[in-house]
């Protein structure tokens, strides 16, 4: 059997996160990143960061899947993207395919980036900026069901570093604010099988 099409048997799904420093789009990522890993998944994740530590562009991409993961993740046709900010949403959203499912931060956009795209009032549901980005994870896990809630609220704790273990239980109750908050659009990241 050929490489390509072993890799045909696998599926991925790939989430790209953009917004600005302070927002916690790269906790957010790794937040995803490890909860998929704990759930058995493959996963990659790279963070980008601007000029600035705060204000400036920050993206991450994510890519999970049901099978080894081609390196590196540079993804140009993405499933998936959460927008939490639109000052640098612009160039993700271009790497997102057409049909591709999109979140963004219905607190700061004026308008909706895309057609179908779903907004979640995330900076104002968040309270700290830096929980906005993981009010989105949390819809967007509502929406996807890509990783669980508890998969990610573990995550949590095993993401934030020891300096910022305060900020735990704030990041878990953004997390289950975005769910609770989340349309009732659904888009699968994972087939479901029926058994008779």
């Amino acid at each position: 059997m050929l490489f390509s099409e072993v890799r045909s048997l696998f599926l991925e799904r790939e989430l790209l996160l953009t917004g600005i420093g302070g927002q916690g789009v790269q906790l957010a990522a790794q937040v995803v990143a490890k909860a998929a890993v704990a759930a058995g998944r493959d996963v990659q994740v790279f963070g980008s960061y601007g000029g600035m530590m705060r204000g400036g562009n920050t993206d991450a991409t994510v890519v999970v899947g049901d099978g080894p993961i081609e390196a590196p993740p540079t993804v140009t046709n993405a499933w998936s993207a959460l927008l939490v900010h639109p000052e640098f949403a612009t160039p993700m959203l271009a790497r997102v395919r057409p049909d591709g499912l999109v979140l963004y931060n219905a607190t700061l956009f004026e308008h909706e980036p895309r057609a179908g795209a779903i907004g979640v009032p995330a900076t104002a549901l968040g309270g700290a900026p830096v929980n906005a980005s993981l009010v989105m994870v949390g819809a967007y896990l509502a929406v996807t069901g890509l990783v669980t809630l508890d998969g990610a609220i573990e995550a949590v704790d095993d993401v934030l570093p020891s300096y910022r273990r305060q900020h735990v239980p704030g990041c878990q109750q953004a997390l289950r604010t975005g769910y609770d908050a989340a349309p009732s659009a659904r888009a699968d990241a994972w087939p479901t099988t029926v058994t008779a």
